[in-house]
This record gives structure tokens, C-alpha cells and sequence, in this order.
């Protein structure tokens, strides 16, 4: 979704002489999901759209016009970032390298000084920066509830060497043995698996419909429509059943910490 339809919303809004809470109740909506729709990060259902040309009697215009793809973002993640920072509850899947909110800054940095073009140490200490803070929701100690999915590939792949490798995979386990996060590892026999094309983050919160993201090479798409976030989900749930229990995977992770201790000593 461009901005143009968040835009023209905000004007008939403001023309109209209400605040966002007040649309919000005339259309059994909540003030942030009328936020997030006029500054383009969020795409109305066909519901709410409907009501929404009722209280600014607009005809259908907001119905008629409703963007028929998801939100693509420009600067690719940083909508996903900014709901991320909100959701009550996060479940990742990782195709290739741990998920930005458990890395540790080793391993971010890593992940970071192979980026192409090229940034100066300036920008990547700005990016790294930025990545901890994501982090920084799980020093609460309840909220938002995290799952999380990896293939095997992300612990066999070894970031930043072994050493690296070692304390961030450790990470993971310390912080699923205070019961942070819960760890799951799909292995390579498992074979195929519904989320092998892209990396995915679904989230949900308390007062607006979930969302979901996924990311491919140079590509993010911050998925919004009911039906895509509902078919993301079932692809999740089904990776997740043919998954590694909990603690299983924990032995794994160990055992591979183990093994990238010793190739580093």
C-alpha cells in the first residue's frame, strides 16, 4: 500500500473535524489501527473499510479503492521493526541466520560487515546499534511471547567464525532456560518443509489485527490482509509439528555450541 490512501483517509478524517480516537469508536476500531493505516503500514479490512466510508460518507471510495496487494515496504523492514517493538506475541522462522532479536552483537556484527555495497564502520555501528535495540523487548520478562523456528542451516553455518558461533548459539539456550523464548529446530532430515522459500515473523497484539513479514534478498513484505496472514500462520503450525520438541532442541543447541568450542580452541 502507498501512502496515497492513508493520505486521502487522514484528509477526509481531518475535513470531517475528528480525531483518530473518535473515528476509531464510530467504526469499532482501535486509535493505533487508524494511525498505522494513514501513515501506510497497516491495509484495512473490507470490513472496516466499509465502516469507515460510513462515518466519513465517503460513498465506497475507501472500499472501492482498498489495495489489493500487501503492504511492500520501501525501506524494507522498518514498518516490520517499528509493529514489531508492539506485539504482544512474536513467532519467527529462520531460513539462514538467527533472527535479529537474538543475536548477540558478534554475531550482528558479523551479519553486518558482509553486507553489499560495502558501508563505512559509521554505518554499520548506526545499524548494529539499531539491531540491539530490537533486542531489547525481551528484557521484559513476560512480553512478547517468542517462538521460534530454525532450520538447521542457521546452527550449521558458522557467522563470524567459531568462537562467535559458540556464544550465540548459547545465547539461545540461556535464554530459553529462563523460559524467554522457546527454541524449535527443524533438521536437514526432515527434507522439505512448508517454510523453506523465505524467512517469516508473524506477530500479534492487543489491540489490532496480526500482521505478518517475510523476507527474501533485497525484498520485504509486510503481509496485512486476513487470508495471507491466516495461510502464514498454517505454514507455521505445520513446520512447527514436524519440528524438534523443546527439548530436543536444546540438546542440539548444546551439543553444537560444544562442537564450535572445541573447533575454536
Amino acid at each position: 500500500m502507498t501512502s496515497t490512501y492513508g493520505d486521502w483517509l487522514r484528509q477526509r478524517r481531518e475535513a470531517a473535524g475528528l480525531t483518530q480516537q473518535q473515528l476509531a469508536d464510530m467504526t469499532v476500531m482501535t486509535r493505533s489501527h487508524i494511525a498505522h493505516i494513514e501513515a501506510g503500514r497497516r491495509v484495512p479490512s473490507k470490513e472496516d473499510a466499509r465502516r469507515l466510508d460510513t462515518a466519513l460518507n465517503t460513498g465506497d471510495v475507501l472500499s472501492s479503492f482498498l489495495p489489493t496487494e500487501d503492504v511492500a515496504v520501501a525501506d524494507y523492514f522498518e514498518s516490520a521493526r517499528q509493529l514489531e517493538q508492539q506485539a504482544v506475541m512474536i513467532r519467527e522462522f529462520a531460513l539462514s541466520f538467527v533472527p535479529g532479536i537474538l543475536q548477540t552483537e558478534a554475531y550482528a556484527r558479523a551479519v553486518l560487515n558482509t553486507a553489499f555495497p560495502r558501508v563505512s564502520d559509521e554505518e554499520c555501528d548506526r545499524r548494529l546499534v539499531t539491531r540491539l535495540e530490537r533486542a531489547r523487548i525481551l528484557d521484559d520478562p513476560v512480553t512478547p511471547v517468542v517462538w521460534v523456528l530454525l532450520d538447521e542451516a542457521v546452527l550449521r553455518r558458522a557467522v563470524g567464525g567459531p568462537e562467535v558461533m559458540a556464544e550465540q548459539v548459547m545465547h539461545m539456550v540461556r535464554l530459553a532456560e529462563r523460559g524467554r523464548v522457546r527454541v524449535h529446530v527443524l533438521t536437514f532430515e526432515l527434507g522439505f518443509h512448508p517454510l523453506m522459500e523465505n524467512m517469516l515473523s508473524l506477530m500479534w497484539f492487543d489491540d489490532q489485527p496480526p500482521v505478518a513479514y517475510s523476507e527474501g534478498l533485497r525484498m520485504g513484505r509486510l503481509h496485512d490482509s486476513p487470508s495471507v496472514v491466516q495461510e502464514l500462520q498454517g505454514r507455521y503450525d505445520l513446520a512447527m509439528s514436524d519440528a524438534l520438541p523443546l527439548k530436543e532442541s536444546m540438546s542440539l543447541l548444546r551439543a553444537t555450541a560444544e562442537e564450535y568450542g572445541r573447533r575454536h580452541d
